[in-house]
């Protein structure tokens, strides 16, 4: 897919219902292989992607193509480019956040949300900014290490400006399921958070699991994954 005179790659599996996934920082689309077979065995569409500057997508040195809109933007292309009016959104630590964003922005457009090892953000100044220091030190490190793509996105899609995405928690209307690993000790707490702010939210507590979840424990996660699903009412409520 070409966007902004940019390669975004993507794959589109499956047919049925649309489920968006959106890897974490630092990952790709490959992070989800063991988990699409049985999505799409189950009867869903599943796209997943590369974000800016990640995987098999391009990786330009112009700041200004890594923002968070621009990935909101991303999404709905994917969207549209898989005929998807509503989707359930999904993703993992960065990709997770991207998620509650998109919904905070176009509600309208989700059906679910699937939440993998993630955080809402922060309510007070301080730790934000605390957080974005910390992102864009690691952003000029990989830029020092040559790593373009992950360091220009470790500055301008890690970094938040708000706490727009955890004050909407509350707001969320549609089916989400909240996971986590076991040994995923710095996202226990922001997972009891959402679960216990985002009305009517499951969670689920992947043994034997760290950050990567779906990747460490593909088979549990797929279980987990399709219990959920299972719930998702076929338009948004």
């Amino acid at each position: 897919m070409q966007r902004d005179g940019m390669t975004l790659h993507h794959d589109i599996a499956g047919s049925g219902p649309v489920l968006l996934l959106t890897h974490g920082f630092r990952a790709s689309s490959a992070m989800w292989r063991d988990n699409v077979p049985a999505l799409v065995a189950a009867g869903w569409r599943v796209v997943t992607w590369d974000l800016r500057g990640h995987g098999r997508s391009a990786q330009p040195d112009d700041p200004n193509r890594y923002t968070p809109e621009l990935a909101l933007d991303d999404m709905d292309a994917l969207l549209d480019l898989a005929g998807a009016e509503t989707a359930v959104i999904g993703g993992q630590s960065l990709g997770g956040y991207l998620s509650l964003a998109y919904h905070r922005t176009r509600p309208e457009r989700v059906r679910g949300l699937l939440l993998v090892d993630t955080g809402p953000g922060f309510k007070k100044d301080a730790p934000r900014e605390a957080w974005n220091d910390r992102a864009r030190a690691r952003g000029d490190k990989l830029l020092a290490n040559g790593e373009v793509g992950h360091g220009r996105a470790a500055q301008g899609l890690l970094t938040q400006s708000s706490a727009d995405v955890i004050n909407s928690l509350p707001d969320i209307a549609v089916p989400t399921l909240v996971v986590v690993g076991a040994r995923d000790e710095p996202f226990l707490a922001a997972s009891d958070y959402m679960a216990k702010k985002i009305p009517g939210a499951t969670k689920v507590t992947i043994a034997d699991a760290g950050h990567d979840a779906n990747v460490d424990q593909p088979e549990a996660f797929n279980r987990a994954a399709l219990a959920f699903l299972a719930t998702v009412p076929a338009t948004p409520t």
